[in-house]
């Protein structure tokens, strides 16, 4: 009897830490109610961080197209820059073309000075006369005639006087 008793106290034993460790195991089933209160809370989750990163995303194209903005008034600016210098270079050697130009027909006139060769050249309203020279006095009326012309800012007399 006694080992019947142990069998008993035993198969209690089992059977209560049988049903203890199911109980254990066991997860709570929630109701469709409670299913959907948390599907609608995960959907408001999601949709605030959308917003966010929406928002985000929206803040950064602002920066990005300010940027790039700035770029193109910068370029734009750069470019009205660089085309003023060129249209001053050209308005520069057209001046200077035209002061070689009105400096070479005053040459001419002279009848001392029409008869020789003498180069003419002109860089930023700088003339530099090179050649020969019949006498000093002619030398000095070059000069002269160099100076006279319009938007000569300086006159360089390389003339060699031969005689």
């Amino acid at each position: 009897m006694k080992s019947h008793l142990h069998r008993l106290t035993l198969l209690a034993a089992v059977a209560a830490l049988t049903t203890g460790l199911a109980a254990c195991n066991k997860t709570e089933e929630q109701t469709a109610g409670q299913k959907l209160d948390s599907a609608i809370a995960k959907t408001e989750d999601a949709a605030r961080d959308a917003q966010a990163s929406a928002a985000a995303a929206a803040n950064e194209a602002k920066d990005a197209a300010a940027r790039a903005g700035n770029q193109l008034k910068e370029g734009a600016a750069q470019m009205s820059a660089d085309a003023s210098a060129a249209a001053s270079r050209v308005a520069d050697s057209a001046g200077d073309a035209a002061i070689t130009a009105s400096v070479s027909a005053g040459l001419l006139k002279d009848p001392d000075l029409s008869a020789i060769k003498i180069d003419v050249s002109t860089k930023d309203g700088i003339v530099s006369l090179s050649g020969p020279a019949p006498s000093s006095a002619a030398k000095e009326r070059a000069e002269t005639i160099a100076k006279g012309v319009t938007g000569v800012k300086e006159v360089r007399n390389n003339l060699e006087v031969k005689g």
